[in-house]
């Protein structure tokens, strides 16, 4: 028993650490993501039909292949064709990408889950499409789509695993390293799931906290 506390004692600085990596990448995919997203789910709604089809296209792609293709397409098939991106560069752009198709189609199912009539209304107004969407549609949209939104953060807090395949240093790579070399798989990979496990719970408590707060303003 105490050579397990001193293990995970030992351990500990350098997981909190890569467990701040951890969620400066999702964070920084979450940023990328949201803005992709809104540009892809605007496009789909105002853009001409070619251009729907075109983003179309991307959501289906990202959302039916595994993320971990995405990273490895990225990193390692990217450069064939004179495209080369550091593994930091590398790992959030796939994570971003993955995060936008999923987000633009939230964003999507939101728009559309606002009553029609507030479309007919802002039309009476004299607002044009475009202002529709801007001024009375998007603010409502935003707040059905906040449940998938925490959602898909909590789930780039996870995938954030993924990308240490390409040598990005975060919470999974680091627990490898720190493996390698304790040779004591199970208490730190117990130590990393309970790492995990924390930040998606600290998570779906603001998310609530969130909702709660918006269902009062509404």
């Amino acid at each position: 028993m105490t050579e397990l506390y001193t293990l995970l004692l030992d351990a500990a600085p350098i997981l909190f650490k890569a467990t701040g990596w951890t969620l400066v990448f999702a964070l920084s995919a979450m940023v990328g993501g949201l803005l992709l997203a809104s540009i892809v789910a605007t496009l789909r709604l105002l853009g001409p039909r070619w251009l729907q089809y075109l983003l179309d296209t991307y959501v289906s792609a990202f959302r039916g292949t595994p993320l971990l293709v995405q990273v490895f397409v990225i990193y390692y098939g990217l450069p064939s064709v004179g495209l080369q991106f550091e593994p930091l560069t590398a790992g959030v752009l796939a994570l971003s990408l993955n995060a936008g198709a999923y987000l633009a189609e939230s964003l999507r199912g939101a728009i559309n889950g606002v009553p029609q009539g507030q479309w007919l209304a802002a039309s009476s107004l004299g607002f044009g499409r475009a202002q529709s969407l801007r001024y009375i549609i998007a603010p409502q949209a935003l707040r059905l789509a906040l449940p998938s939104m925490g959602n898909t953060l909590i789930s780039l807090i996870k995938d954030t695993s993924l990308v240490s395949v390409i040598a990005v240093t975060e919470l999974m790579l680091a627990t490898k390293e720190l493996i390698s070399t304790t040779f004591q798989p199970l208490p730190l990979y117990l130590a990393a799931a309970a790492i995990y496990w924390a930040l998606s719970a600290l998570l779906e408590r603001l998310q609530r906290k969130l909702e709660q707060k918006l269902a009062r303003a509404y």
